[in-house]
């Protein structure tokens, strides 16, 4: 079964954090990221840019016409994403509330229901 895990935050928070602690944790969370891509479990982890550069995109008359972002208009933003693949919604809480922060913040979980890409054809292989 495959999970999103979401961080969210903030300019204040993340300006709020010295340099020297930020170093610290960026590090933990390296680390947490190699452990369970080391497991086979983490299949992807993106950072996200700041809240100012997401841009809302829509069609308009057939071609694409964007606004500034984010949708929501809220003072925290999701700014970091992870993918799962375990073998149970017991073991993503568990990978979820080892994430470093995890005891500051919570992480956000999602089942994913469907994956919508098709295998390639070498996948059989």
């Amino acid at each position: 079964m495959k999970y999103l895990l979401m961080i969210y935050g903030n300019e204040e928070k993340w300006a709020s954090i010295p340099a020297e602690v930020l170093d610290k944790e960026i590090a933990e969370q390296d680390a947490w990221n190699s452990r369970y891509r080391a497991s086979g479990e983490l299949l992807a982890a993106y950072g996200l840019g700041d809240r100012s550069e997401a841009t809302l995109v829509r069609n308009k008359d057939g071609a694409p016409f964007s606004t500034d972002g984010p949708y929501l208009e809220a003072k925290e933003f999701v700014c970091s994403l992870y993918l799962l693949e375990v073998e149970s919604a017991e073991r993503a809480r568990e990978i979820a509330a080892d994430m470093p922060w995890a005891s500051e913040s919570p992480v956000e979980m999602w089942p994913i229901l469907h994956d919508g890409f098709a295998p390639k054809p070498d996948d059989n292989a």
